[in-house]
């Protein structure tokens, strides 16, 4: 079966979503979108998302209410899954993260598992930070991650990074 996707201009820059009729399976920040060789655009079946995702920019809304498919092992699923557990407009740390999973000693398997995440900003990798509050590591690059954790502590227009 080919992938659906559909573009959709945040603040941030372009952002592709991609999956089927039903469920998205991921979300490409700017500039890391794959190539698109046997996928078919479609915007309805991400007419939701995009709806919720405005909102989210808007400051309007905390959670997303979506159907997901991120795939993935069974470790990245269970650290996904803590992700979307993170209260809007807090964080955690990667250590946090692996002793919520009952393995304290696998906080670098929770970085690579977020680093994974199909899913950003629905599933808030950017909510994750290191053990001494600095922010590391982000996909979309520490500035929009920056931006990101602004935007849901009510200081978004400060901070807003390139693209948008």
């Amino acid at each position: 079966m080919s992938l659906l996707y559909s573009t959709w201009r945040s603040p941030v820059g372009e952002l592709t979503l991609a999956g089927d009729e039903r469920r998205l399976r991921a979300l490409y920040l700017p500039g890391r979108a794959p190539r698109r060789d046997g996928w078919t655009r479609a915007a309805e079946p991400f007419a939701t998302a995009a709806r919720q995702l405005e909102q989210y920019f808007a400051g309007a809304r905390a959670a997303f209410d979506l159907q997901l498919e991120p795939r993935g092992g069974s470790f990245d699923r269970a650290v996904w899954a803590l992700l979307a557990e993170i209260p809007y407009g807090e964080t955690r740390s990667y250590g946090q993260l692996a002793r919520a999973l009952g393995r304290p000693d696998r906080s670098r398997a929770v970085g690579g598992a977020n680093a994974r995440n199909p899913l950003p900003i629905i599933l808030p990798c950017h909510r994750v930070i290191g053990s001494d509050g600095s922010l590391t590591g982000y996909g979309g690059r520490l500035d929009l991650k920056r931006a990101l954790l602004a935007l849901e502590r009510g200081g978004w227009q400060e901070s807003l990074p390139l693209g948008g």
